[in-house]
């Protein structure tokens, strides 16, 4: 009797249906990853990620651009990992930034892989008499309110890098704002302003032919975009660091088998040389974290950019 129960529980645990995606049978249709609007960085790390893991997916991975609503999207979606999300540091940042937000960063959301960082550059203009962070930061305790910086829209990182170094320097550098990057760095070539806290694409050609002088990088961490310039950390601001960050995820209580297969097929494609060189070529560093690694970075950036956004009374425009 005891040998056909056993076949029995066999029987009926083979023909169980398991949780979507919960098996080797996932992705069984093809995939939607919504970010922002057309032609920005989430947007294209977003094709080039879908491009990537469509094949050892098995499925066409589609690019649903969405804008602002991104995320509310993502947030309502079922957790089943048909319907990612693929967004930056503004993301997360959102709730300091708005008197409303239809989701929770954290809470209706898991983290599948940190993609993308794009640091920023600190440039003066030649005018300004000062190569090194030390200098300028002398400079500006010398001249409280006189000295000023370039940015595009508020709540940007150039706008955030900015702010952060305020008040890790305690020093008082008037933000003059404009419309986008590109009017901000014609007003710093024309010595209109001081500095800019700058992509490396906006403002590395300008570096390089002398019309511009670079500080510092903004990361952590010496950049392979720019090798030949050290961090503002090192430069005596211990823990600065801001960049734009990308990364991947999916609604909360999407199948962890699901995450894990993700998150594979994300690092691996990451990490291929032509790859990193196309993201390179854009001003982006690649990175592909663990979804705990993600999750970490995404704390550490609202505990430290959230506490500047709250005490400089930033607003998203």
């Amino acid at each position: 009797m005891l040998p056909s129960l056993i076949l029995l529980a066999i029987v009926v645990f083979a023909g169980a249906t398991p949780a979507a995606g919960s098996d080797a049978r996932y992705p069984s249709k093809p995939l939607r990853i919504v970010t922002n609007a057309v032609g920005g960085g989430a947007d294209f790390i977003a094709r080039q990620i879908a491009l990537g893991i469509a094949a050892p997916l098995g499925h066409q991975v589609i690019v649903d651009n969405r804008g602002n609503t991104s995320g509310e999207i993502v947030s309502r979606a079922q957790p089943d990992g048909y319907t990612l999300l693929l967004n930056g540091g503004n993301f997360w940042l959102t709730p300091y930034l708005r008197d409303r937000v239809a989701y929770d960063p954290v809470k209706d959301f898991a983290t599948v892989s940190l993609t993308n960082s794009a640091p920023n550059i600190l440039v003066v203009h030649p005018s300004l008499p000062v190569k090194t962070v030390p200098e300028l930061v002398a400079m500006a305790k010398a001249r409280p309110g006189e000295l000023n910086y370039s940015s595009g829209s508020a709540a940007t990182v150039s706008h955030l890098a900015g702010e952060l170094l305020k008040v890790m320097a305690g020093v008082n550098i008037v933000r003059v704002p404009y419309k986008g990057t590109g009017p901000a760095v014609t007003a710093l070539l024309g010595a209109e302003v001081h500095m800019m806290f700058a992509t490396m694409v906006s403002v590395m050609p300008h570096v390089r032919s002398g019309r511009l002088r670079g500080i510092a990088v903004t990361s952590a961490q010496r950049s392979a975009l720019a090798p030949e310039m050290p961090t503002i950390a090192a430069g005596g601001l211990a823990g600065y660091e801001s960049a734009q960050l990308f990364g991947m995820f999916v609604p909360a209580r999407s199948p962890q088998t699901v995450i894990g297969r993700l998150n594979v097929e994300i690092v691996r494609l990451l990490r291929q040389p032509e790859v990193k060189e196309r993201f390179f070529q854009s001003g982006m560093d690649t990175a592909g974290s663990s979804p705990e690694e993600f999750a970490t970075t995404i704390k550490a950036d609202m505990t430290r950019m959230g506490k500047v956004i709250r005490d400089a009374g930033i607003r998203e425009e």
